[in-house]
């Protein structure tokens, strides 16, 4: 345990951060699930417009430092070819 007020302070934000972004991450994976079970069930509507809905949430994780660029980048690439194969 952190014995200085200031190593105390900097565990506390720590916490803080790691269930931050923890939060944020499982949101990001849960946009990216509703868009893979809705090309598995070929709901091509429903695909579209998960699809839709997960673009900006994974952009957003890339400006918060959450995911890399190229991994945001390559995800939706991803999920448009699987989106436009239906």
């Amino acid at each position: 345990m952190a014995n200085s007020l200031q190593a105390r302070k900097r565990a506390r934000q720590a916490d803080k951060r790691r269930n931050k972004n923890a939060s944020q991450r499982s949101m990001l994976r849960t946009s990216i699930k509703k868009v893979v079970s809705a090309v598995e069930a070929n709901d091509k509507d429903a695909a579209v417009s998960a699809y839709k809905a997960a673009t900006p949430v994974i952009d957003s994780m890339v400006t918060k430092g959450i995911i890399h660029r190229n991994m945001a980048n390559r995800t939706k690439s991803r999920l448009n070819v699987r989106v436009r194969a239906l």
